[in-house]
């Protein structure tokens, strides 16, 4: 069974609205969400990054995912808007506090930066307005091969007739250079009416040149390689993860500890290695 995750919820200090949301996302089946604290900087006076506010003080119980017996998983993830290189600060000790990181470049030389150069998970693509600049093969294998991904959102897209139509051209534009790889969808969603079931996301996710398989990559494996890229990022080397598995029938005879195989998977920022 599927694990779908929805990254991309839009922050808000009204509570009562983001446990509507959360709560609404649990209900669909998503079983991972993560609310995005926006930050544009301006030229014009210094901007404090916002503080990711404690998960207990947003929701007072997390609400059980429909069709699992766990509690909804909710991360924090900041996402700076860039429209000049200084706004994305690397060593800035704030970004610590954020399980994710992501940046939205309005220009092109910021997009080949941030595909390039800069250390992030998510790199969103805007869906308000029609792209100053198209999307160029060399920098989109760049982002790819550093395990950095590409996040189209679809909620302007039910709000607006003209949002509908640069996201579905925006969206059509990445494709033609990403080939479906390392996209991820989600909703950012500011309220419950605009987030909508793992399968419409499918659905949508056809209209921007997405196959039915990578689709739904979009909202699980590949959200899950986010995950994980985010943790790697932090440790800056990689991470282990360890299963446990039976190799033959005569395990079933032997002792737990003696009977069962250790699977190291090691999962670095450019590839996962299985030992």
């Amino acid at each position: 069974m599927s694990v779908f995750m929805d990254l991309n919820l839009s922050y808000t200090t009204d509570k009562n609205r983001l446990q509507s949301v959360i709560e609404t996302a649990a209900h669909l089946g998503f079983s991972t969400v993560a609310i995005n604290y926006g930050f544009e900087p301006t030229a014009k006076k210094k901007q404090e990054i916002p503080t990711p506010k404690p998960i207990n003080e947003l929701i007072d119980q997390l609400p059980i995912v429909q069709g699992r017996s766990r509690p909804i998983r909710v991360l924090n993830r900041l996402t700076v808007v860039m429209s000049d290189s200084s706004h994305f600060r690397p060593n800035a000790a704030e970004y610590r506090s954020f399980d994710l990181l992501a940046v939205q470049p309005t220009t092109e030389k910021l997009f080949h930066s941030a595909c390039m150069l800069l250390d992030i998970d998510i790199i969103c693509i805007s869906v308000t307005e029609k792209l100053p600049f198209f999307f160029k093969r060399a920098p989109v294998n760049g982002a790819v091969d550093r395990g950095v991904v590409f996040e189209l959102c679809y909620s302007a897209a039910i709000r607006d007739s003209t949002m509908r139509r640069y996201t579905i051209a925006n969206a059509l534009s990445l494709m033609e250079s990403c080939k479906g790889k390392n996209v991820i969808l989600s909703s950012a969603a500011e309220k419950a009416l605009e987030l909508r079931g793992p399968y419409d996301i499918t659905n949508l996710g056809l209209l921007f040149g997405l196959s039915d398989a990578e689709a739904k990559e979009a909202i699980s494996s590949t959200c899950r390689s986010v995950l994980l890229h985010a943790e790697t990022r932090k440790t800056a080397s990689g991470i282990i993860y360890t299963t446990k598995t039976c190799s033959d029938s005569t395990c079933q005879q032997e002792a737990p500890a003696r009977s069962e195989l250790c699977r190291l998977i090691v999962h670095s920022a450019k590839r996962n290695v299985l030992l």
